[in-house]
């Protein structure tokens, strides 16, 4: 597919950045979409076209002559969600339709729609599976399911290529510490480096399966030109639970600091457990993780100290 036309809707964001990048070093044409409201201009790269604007409503232009679309804008943070549930759906349930309705028109060859394991919600079932029954416990959580059977009802109809991917617990460079909704790993670099307590909502029990941001790109890419793949979702992740009491202490001893925790009440919206059967995105996107915990968080500990 080198020299493809793609568009990355969200490419000024933390994971788009990183897709962009990638795709512009396959030799592809890049036209990257956000209107940054949580992306950031600098992240866009240099060799990129940049449209600037909400989704909603400029869909028809940032899709145009494309051949592949990475839709990944949206309202990022389950807490947000819940805070502006009406804004969360319109970034991300709404501007997916928006995107669905504009690439039928344009004739896009397919459109890889970016979901999440918020989806899953607080089922007891581990590993989380692509056949379970979703659970969404927070409006971010159902506007990503919603965009998922958007995206799911266009391949049906033969209108649009269509994949879904659901993300776990992305990681990597470029994440945003300062943001009052900033995930995990961020947070707790931050803290360490400020000689503080990492804060920790509820027992720190909870797991996650983190996931390095190198390989959801790469399984981003994947599920881009994967043949025989319209409609289906997949999990993209590494498939190992880690709680945050141990991701926490890793990144201490990688830092050379004590692993001192501040706990406070779990959050409204959030699950306990949560690691991914990853053997569908293996099958047929030929997805492996290659970043196992230890040396993502090394690697982002870097950037984070450049």
């Amino acid at each position: 597919m080198n020299g493809e036309f793609a568009v990355v809707t969200g490419g000024g964001g933390f994971i788009g950045s990183h897709l962009a990048d990638a795709l512009l070093a396959e030799g592809r044409r890049v036209r990257v979409v956000d209107n940054f409201v949580t992306g950031r201009r600098p992240l866009v790269p240099a060799g990129a076209e940049l449209l600037e604007g909400d989704v909603n409503d400029v869909a028809a232009d940032a899709v145009r002559g494309a051949a592949v679309v990475y839709h990944l804008a949206a309202l990022p943070s389950v807490p947000r969600s819940v805070k502006l549930p009406l804004e969360s759906h319109r970034a991300t349930a709404q501007g997916t339709l928006a995107v669905l309705a504009a690439a039928e028109q344009a004739g896009i060859r397919r459109v890889v729609v970016a979901s999440s394991s918020s989806v899953y919600g607080d089922t007891p079932t581990l590993p989380k599976h692509e056949g379970m029954a979703p659970r969404p416990l927070s409006p971010y959580a159902a506007a990503k399911l919603a965009a998922e059977r958007y995206a799911g009802s266009w391949a049906s109809r033969g209108k649009v290529e269509t994949v879904s991917l659901r993300f776990f617990n992305v990681y990597g460079p470029r994440q945003d510490p300062e943001s009052p909704y900033a995930a995990v790993i961020p947070i707790f670099i931050r803290r360490l480096r400020e000689g503080k307590p990492m804060p920790v909502h509820g027992d720190g029990g909870q797991t996650r399966d983190f996931t390095f941001v190198a390989d959801v790109v790469r399984g981003l890419r994947l599920a881009g030109s994967a043949p025989g793949v319209s409609g289906r979702l997949y999990n993209l992740a590494g498939g190992a639970p880690v709680s945050v009491l141990e991701m926490g202490r890793t990144l201490a001893t990688l830092t050379g600091k004590e692993a001192r925790f501040e706990f406070g009440p779990a959050r409204a919206g959030d699950i306990r457990d949560s690691f991914a059967d990853v053997a569908a995105a293996r099958r047929d996107l030929g997805f492996a993780a290659a970043v196992p915990l230890e040396e993502g968080l090394r690697r982002t500990l870097e950037w984070f100290s450049a």
